[in-house]
């Protein structure tokens, strides 16, 4: 080891799923939306004018913060907009979680929490799901230095109702509790309905799954004023540039069309119905999932196995080797058709395998 390694901060990174580069496959293993952007999304980038890209985009992003504000019914000062929501959960870590306390979250959640927690050396404390992968609601009663609570809560599915949530904001007025809501469009009651009663509150969202721009990377929370004033204070202070000029327009668009919104998501949940039925006929196992995804197992099938006959098939899944869920399956929702392959090839693998 050189000299200079010892002052290098090191940390375990945080593993994306495989993004295969080939074609004439089913990808279900990131949880993107497999139907096309709002039509005003693919208009702007048609007419962007390149000559504007020569200026530095604005650093507010006022007009993208202005069109989340009007359609959620908040004040502007109440929004903060980042690059997809890992940086903005990655800025609120680093605003908010400064104390000696530990911060909670569940152990079988997004992985990226504790990467960041680590990486900013905050103290965090993994809290256990119960053995119906369901958070404890009574488990986060107790001091800490701060709650990340995803709803629906990933890999698992799982909503959490918002009156439990309420609970844990009413223990926890003394620390900033993050509500963690990438698939709450897909089910459940956000919980920016709560924003005037909690002032400790921020609700982090994304356009990444349910407005299928992942690769656009845009994300946003909603807090009281003050709360999204430090935010900001961090963010200019990092980097004021965080969201280029084209995605901020995109980004306008994406929320201007909320009856096309409204359509594609109705068809990833009836399809996601559709598939829950048909998994539950092929024997799995799995919650009621909110989200646009589904955490299945089969009692009579090892996951591992199921992945790599999967992936040789050209569908790819998501498979975490992980305790307590290294039988499990992800499997994020597709069109119609691509489900219906998957069935197909799982039916016929269980008969031969089982």
């Amino acid at each position: 080891m050189g000299a200079w390694e010892k002052n290098v901060r090191k940390v375990v990174p945080y593993t994306p799923g495989e993004q295969p580069d080939c074609t004439n496959i089913i990808k279900l293993n990131t949880n993107e939306n497999p139907y096309p952007p709002a039509p005003g999304v693919a208009d702007v980038l048609r007419k962007f004018d390149a000559q504007v890209l020569r200026r530095y985009p604005d650093p507010a992003a006022e007009a993208l913060v202005c069109a989340l504000a009007d359609h959620y019914g908040v004040k502007k000062g109440q929004v903060f907009v980042g690059v997809g929501s890992d940086d903005v959960l990655a800025m609120s870590f680093l605003t908010f979680f400064n104390g000696k306390k530990p911060i909670l979250f569940p152990d079988i959640t997004y992985s990226f929490y504790d990467v960041w927690a680590d990486l900013f050396r905050i103290p965090y404390q993994c809290l256990p799901l119960d053995e119906e992968f369901e958070i404890r609601t009574e488990d986060y009663f107790r001091e800490c230095g701060g709650i990340v609570i995803p709803n629906p809560n990933a890999p698992t599915g799982a909503e959490k109702d918002l009156s439990e949530l309420e609970q844990i904001m009413a223990h926890n007025s003394d620390v900033i509790v993050i509500i963690d809501e990438a698939y709450i469009d897909f089910g459940g009651e956000s919980a920016v309905s709560l924003l005037s009663k909690y002032d400790n509150l921020l609700v982090v969202q994304t356009f990444s799954k349910s407005r299928s721009l992942a690769g656009m990377r845009i994300g946003y929370a909603f807090g009281n004023e003050k709360l999204i004033k430090y935010l900001n204070d961090v963010k200019y202070s990092f980097n004021s540039y965080t969201m280029d000029t084209v995605t901020i327009a995109v980004g306008v668009e994406a929320v201007k069309d909320d009856i096309y919104f409204q359509k594609m998501l109705k068809k990833v949940v009836d399809t996601r119905e559709w598939t829950k039925k048909e998994l539950r006929r092929l024997g799995f196992l799995f919650q009621d999932s909110k989200s646009n995804f589904i955490f299945a197992t089969h009692p009579k099938c090892p996951a591992k196995a199921l992945f790599e006959a999967l992936k040789k098939e050209g569908i790819f899944v998501r498979y975490f080797d992980k305790p307590r869920i290294d039988n499990y399956l992800r499997i994020s929702i597709g069109t119609d058709q691509e489900m219906k392959t998957l069935l197909a090839f799982l039916e016929q693998y269980l008969g031969e395998n089982v």
